[in-house]
């Protein structure tokens, strides 16, 4: 290399570590915008569902084919990108393979590399079949029409790309062949280049070099508009995940302090504080994505789209609306729409006469939930669909008065006779005259 490869290589770098970084602050701009919750108890819990759940995938591995192959993609990956501190030091200093100096140690990481390389682009072949050949159910549900479904499908290609890029660059550099260490498949890729000039080789071999590195800041970036945000949530999503058994319902804090006056016979009602002159009271539930939890939003940026919710609802599986996917899919997008008006407005949110209720999810399909956390188990980054739709049942009930009628029916008699039924209190033992 000389000097102005050394002075673009290192431009590259900072234009797209630094567009990066800029994607990252929005993020977490936009997840901030949610209600403050606590979630800094019970480490040592919380530290081990992250090793577990996003390091080991062991929800992952519950359907073992896509399982397995996500593991081979994901550690083939993670591990073959090491070499990028190879090739940011050599397009930085100018040098050619840097770390071959450390010896047959050399030629035993790169020949793992290329193993690897040659699994992931198996795997993902596989996974390329099952979306666009087998068509898989919870690949071609209507929630994934648009980019949503040719989302799934670049990041496979860029994956592609990216592994044949590492492995023509190995093929055609002269000096690694000639090495024999480490050229485990890369040997049998050569031949196909035996006819070409040394220096056509070289160009081919820096061509594949400069596409591979900047291959990998394009993916980097796009992670920020991709679904495969994932890879880097995934972590903070299941350190914070709720430790609540699953069923357990949080309360809100406002009616359990109104419910403890109206039981206790010795309380002020007249001695909490009354609000500050001009305070907004607080919302009961959620109508927009600033009325959920940081935590919540935080899922809906984590969402990998797998489908494993959908596919496991019951709701949907009997052709009702919901889809626990698109719950999450929807508030990702609304929380985007939210950040661009911010954005636009000089870092304000100015209201735009939309909300996530009713311009997104539908009450129809939020009534249709049976809450029976199927879609909690199956998530494979522990996000929880269910607490979002619980949040928006409550303000469509509490500040709406919005229950669907059955709904309404029951309260009405546990309001009356305390019980769900219609039934007087005193009639309750009349079912055992009939015996």
């Amino acid at each position: 290399m000389n000097y102005l490869d050394n002075i673009i290589f290192a431009a590259l770098l900072v234009i797209g570590f630094g567009y990066f970084f800029s994607n990252v602050k929005k993020i977490k701009r936009n997840i901030n915008l949610g209600i403050a919750v606590d979630r800094s108890d019970n480490a040592n819990i919380r530290w081990k569902n992250m090793a577990m759940i996003a390091l080991g995938q062991s929800k992952m591995v519950k359907r073992p084919i896509a399982g397995i192959l996500h593991i081979v993609v994901y550690i083939g990956f993670i591990i073959i990108n090491i070499e990028l501190l190879e090739i940011v030091i050599d397009g930085l200093v100018g040098t050619h393979r840097v770390f071959s100096n450390i010896g047959p140690l050399y030629g035993v990481l790169i020949g793992s590399f290329e193993i690897l390389a040659l699994l992931v682009l198996i795997a993902v072949t596989i996974f390329w079949i099952r979306r666009n050949v087998i068509k898989l159910k919870r690949f071609v549900n209507p929630d994934l029409e648009g980019f949503p479904k040719n989302d799934g499908n670049y990041i496979l290609y860029f994956e592609m790309l990216l592994m044949t890029l590492f492995l023509i660059m190995n093929a055609t550099d002269v000096h690694f062949q000639m090495s024999n260490s480490g050229n485990i498949i890369s040997q049998y890729i050569a031949p196909i280049f035996s006819g070409v000039s040394p220096e056509s080789l070289h160009l081919i071999e820096r061509t594949a070099w400069w596409l591979h590195i900047t291959g990998i800041l394009v993916f980097l970036n796009y992670l920020y508009f991709s679904k495969h945000l994932h890879i880097l949530l995934a972590f903070p999503n299941t350190y914070f995940a709720d430790l609540n058994p699953l069923g357990q319902l949080d309360n809100l804090e406002s009616v359990t302090k109104e419910v403890k006056l109206m039981m206790d016979p010795n309380a002020d009602p007249f001695a909490a504080p009354a609000p500050a002159e001009g305070e907004v009271p607080a919302k009961f539930g959620a109508s927009d994505v600033q009325d959920l939890n940081w935590v919540q939003l935080l899922n809906a940026y984590t969402c990998t789209e797998c489908g494993r919710c959908t596919s496991s609802c019951p709701a949907n599986q009997t052709g009702k609306k919901l889809s626990p996917r698109k719950i999450m899919m929807d508030t990702r997008d609304r929380l985007e729409e939210v950040g661009r008006n911010i954005d636009a407005n000089k870092g304000v949110f100015v209201p735009d006469n939309k909300s996530l209720l009713n311009d997104y999810i539908t009450p129809e399909e939020l009534w249709a939930c049976t809450s029976c956390n199927a879609c909690v188990e199956e998530c494979p980054v522990s996000i929880s669909p269910l607490s979002i739709i619980m949040d928006m049942r409550r303000y469509l009930v509490m500040e709406q008065s919005a229950a669907p009628m059955s709904l309404n029916a029951m309260m009405t008699n546990v309001e009356n006779n305390g019980a769900p039924w219609q039934y007087n209190q005193q009639d309750r033992l009349n079912w055992k005259n009939e015996i």
